[in-house]
């Protein structure tokens, strides 16, 4: 079988003879799933990104861990073969491609697994590797009432794809990211070993494999800790002039004691002008509401920032979530016998939305909000998604940049980066919102920066193919140059 595939590896055989090739090797292998042959026009040599199209050898679309086992076993034995696990295709600079090699689409065993696990009066999920986030939400909410704690923004990803990056989102703050919400996992190694892991047993796998960014292996399950749902988002967007006043903000949210803050904190930056991508009309929720520019300060310069917020309550706490008061509670001294508590989190007294408000220091007049279903809330980007598709935009080339950025530094990236060198916009969202370093396990494969707190930024770039392109890719490389630099 290593001989014949080699054979295929070496002589580049005509496509005719690819497709008899693929049927012998599928009954070789003895695979429950199928095999495709790699053509370019398939989705296995392209990505999300759009930079990089190449082209593998064959396409596996497998019915579950055995069949990426018996895959990976016969690569490792093949010395110049390689094996790229694709979830969704949503890497950015080919990571999910191997040219010439053995490209493993995980999409196809995303329903082959799916089990709510109460343990210990605790709640979990265990899911394909190739499961959906946005799936798996809506699943879980619908059947059981219960969802995952910590999210990405976009869920139209893999759960074994997001683990093997980080998964973070605005409520990393909280519960650290999706890498620190996952307790066991089932991991196909590079030998072709099905292997299951956890803190506990076989703990270095599991922890190499978490952001390993599939080096250390494929993720076939995970085993994901769940809460009770909410029911409704109260989702705020404040505007700010100065960055040190959004930088206080939010890293004074982000440090509360669960039940004296927000449920998610997120930022970004935008233009100060009219631009309907980069500018002012990106900032409302609320297609009805307009941005008002007269609000914002004569001293403000080209670029302003947004801290955007949400607020996690039940249909029946909606005239609670409004309160306004006037002393903080301390969260140890309350009495929980005449409070009022929910079952799915902390009391709702002591983070009532005005109340909150009221010690940001965000430009007056400058705030859009909404009220929608927390499932609604979780899949924004995907509604937002449909939009980019309908104006073509989407399957355009996406040279995106993502960085983690540490307090220390994160002032002097704004004055050079922000204000200098993206002061015209990006084409697309300009993230940055802080995190905790404490809510992230340092026995994973993740890299921080020095700190408790830190930053991420994203420059999630909608481009037009041609030289823009290229100039956006070049001027990515000048930001990484001078961090490093710096």
């Amino acid at each position: 079988m290593i001989a014949y595939l080699g054979r295929i590896v070496h002589d580049n055989d005509a496509e005719s003879k690819l497709d008899d090739d693929v049927s012998s090797i599928s009954k070789s292998l003895d695979l429950q799933g199928s095999i495709e042959n790699g053509d370019v026009s398939s989705l296995a040599s392209k990505d999300f990104g759009g930079l990089y199209s190449v082209k593998p050898l064959f396409l596996i679309k497998p019915s579950g861990a055995e069949d990426i086992s018996r895959v990976v076993k016969l690569a490792s034995r093949t010395s110049n073969l390689t094996v790229a696990a694709r979830g969704n295709g949503h890497s950015i600079n080919g990571q999910a491609m191997a040219e010439g090699g053995l490209v493993i689409d995980m999409c196809s065993t995303e329903k082959n697994h799916f089990e709510f696990l109460p343990i210990n009066g605790s709640h979990y999920i265990d899911v394909s590797g190739g499961a959906l986030w946005e799936d798996v939400l809506t699943r879980c909410v619908s059947r059981y009432g219960y969802a995952p704690r910590s999210w990405t923004d976009y869920l139209s990803l893999t759960v074994g794809g997001t683990l093997s990056n980080a998964g973070v989102s605005g409520q990393a703050f909280r519960y650290g990211p999706q890498t620190s919400n996952v307790t066991e996992l089932e991991v196909v190694t590079g030998k072709g070993e099905i292997t299951v892991c956890s803190e506990t047993l076989n703990s270095e796998l599991f922890f190499g494999v978490l952001g390993g960014l599939g080096q250390f292996g494929i993720i076939t399950r995970a085993r994901i800790k769940l809460q009770q749902a909410p029911d409704m988002v109260r989702w705020i967007r404040v505007v700010y002039s100065e960055f040190e006043e959004f930088t206080r903000d939010a890293e004074f949210l982000v440090t509360q004691k669960e039940g004296e803050s927000f449920d998610y904190v997120e930022g970004f930056v935008f233009c100060n002008n009219d631009d309907p991508f980069n500018g002012w009309p990106s900032v409302p929720l609320d297609p009805g509401h307009e941005f008002n520019p007269t609000h914002i300060p004569q001293t403000a310069g080209s670029v302003l920032y947004c801290l955007e917020v949400a607020f996690h309550y039940r249909n029946s706490d909606n005239p609670t979530v409004d309160t306004a008061f006037t002393k903080w509670i301390p969260y140890k001294t309350v009495d929980y016998e005449h409070q009022k508590r929910n079952s799915w989190g902390p009391i709702i007294d002591p983070v009532a939305v005005n109340g909150l408000l009221g010690r940001l220091r965000f430009v007056e007049g400058l705030k859009s909000q909404v009220d929608v279903s927390y499932t609604k809330f979780l899949l924004r980007v995907n509604r937002a998604e449909e939009q980019v598709k309908a104006n073509g935009t989407w399957d355009g080339p996406h040279p995106w940049l993502n960085l983690f950025v540490s307090k220390s530094d994160v002032v002097n990236f704004d004055r050079t980066v922000f204000k200098t060198m993206l002061k015209d916009g990006v084409g697309g969202p300009m993230l940055i919102y802080p995190l905790l370093r404490s809510k992230w396990d340092d026995r994973t494969s993740v890299v921080l920066p020095e700190g408790e707190i830190f930053y991420i930024v994203a420059l999630l770039r909608f481009v037009p193919n041609g030289p823009s392109v290229e100039k956006s890719v070049a001027q990515n490389r000048e930001i990484v140059n001078w961090c490093i630099k710096v």
